[in-house]
């Protein structure tokens, strides 16, 4: 005999299961609320998901957007530091850094400031060193993820000078936007550019 089922429905959201299933969900829920969160474990969303370039709070800065997973790295909310760190030089002119992307600008900044060549990075130094609500974990955003911000809130980036990315494109030059029109070419690496630290809210 197929078990009875019900549904429960509310903020448009609708289950449906057995009533076995759904007493289940509801004692989960409830003993989720009333115990306390479990260290390095990211808690439910309490709050509804800001508009794209308006700040996020909580997260460290302003929502940029839904980003899909893409090689190694899963889906994310993108988060915009709220202010620039400074203009800034690439640093390490004339070294050609080995494993640096286009796209993840995390691990670029990663290989940058952990690199044993004696050289200074201080674009993606300042980034990693960047802290807000608690976060440690901003980086110097790739070229693409420059380019994701261009096409979802440019607003937010100063329109009259251009801004760094972790992504190289040759030993002595290293690829910038301008939010203005969306320009992305390169510069030598001892220009000092604006730099923008990025984090991201795993889903």
């Amino acid at each position: 005999m197929k078990a009875k089922t019900i549904s429960i429905e509310a903020d448009g959201l609708k289950i449906k299961g057995t009533a076995e299933r759904m007493v289940q969900l509801l004692a989960v829920s409830l003993f989720a609320q009333a115990l306390p969160p479990v260290a390095n474990v990211q808690p439910m969303l309490g709050t509804a998901i800001p508009e794209i370039g308006q700040p996020w709070p909580g997260q460290g800065g302003i929502y940029g957007g839904y980003v899909h997973a893409h090689g190694d790295v899963p889906a994310h909310y993108l988060i915009i530091a709220a202010k620039d760190v400074g203009s800034l030089e690439w640093g390490g002119r004339g070294i050609e850094v080995k494993g640096l992307s286009k796209t993840d600008g995390y691990t670029n900044t990663q290989v940058l400031i952990g690199n044993d060549d004696e050289r200074q990075y201080p674009a993606a130094n300042a980034c990693a060193e960047y802290r807000a609500d608690g976060h440690h974990d901003f980086y110097l955003p790739a070229a693409a993820e420059l380019y994701h911000c261009w096409v979802n809130c440019p607003e937010v980036f100063a329109q009259d000078c251009y801004y760094w990315s972790s992504s190289q494109r040759s030993a002595n030059t290293a690829f910038h936007m301008l939010f203005d029109d969306g320009s992305q070419t390169s510069y030598d690496k001892f220009y000092e550019l604006r730099v923008r630290p990025v984090r991201r809210f795993f889903i």
